[in-house]
């Protein structure tokens, strides 16, 4: 009997290694991470659906920061996010229609701040050179 390989858009194996790092969490069945792995899949799509209709509504050409915020405050779907999208400050709307200084909403560093606030701000050490390998003989 042939198994169906299932084609996820995010990588089974990790999801599965993320499970197990719960000690609450015994033996995953096989199917599991392909199913985690498909209703991430479609609760990405639904969420980023719902700011595309945001974004259009502004009439902007590109999504950002702001309409994912605005579409998590207002759609009751994504009420569990409120706390998550908090912190990110509000666009400034201008007279002409767009969204802060350059008409991109909020910045790059808001969705940083998003995606590590628990992780304090340094600066990234300068990228070393690589080393060179050399064959034995």
């Amino acid at each position: 009997m042939m198994r169906k390989k299932y084609k996820t858009k995010f990588p089974v194996a990790r999801i599965k290694k993320i499970m197990q790092m719960d000690e609450d969490v015994g033996k995953v069945a096989q199917a599991t991470p392909v199913l985690i792995s498909k209703a991430l899949e479609l609760f990405m799509q639904s969420l980023i659906d719902h700011a595309c209709q945001e974004t259009r509504a502004r009439n902007a050409k590109r999504m950002s920061v702001s309409h994912l915020k605005k579409t998590i405050m207002t759609t009751e779907q994504f009420d569990f996010l409120k706390d998550t999208v908090a912190n990110i400050p509000d666009p400034v709307e201008t007279t002409d229609g767009g969204e802060g200084p350059s008409s991109g909403g909020a910045s790059n560093n808001d969705m940083e701040g998003i995606l590590s606030a628990d992780e304090p701000e340094t600066e990234a050490p300068p990228p070393q050179p690589k080393k060179r390998r050399t064959r034995r003989k």
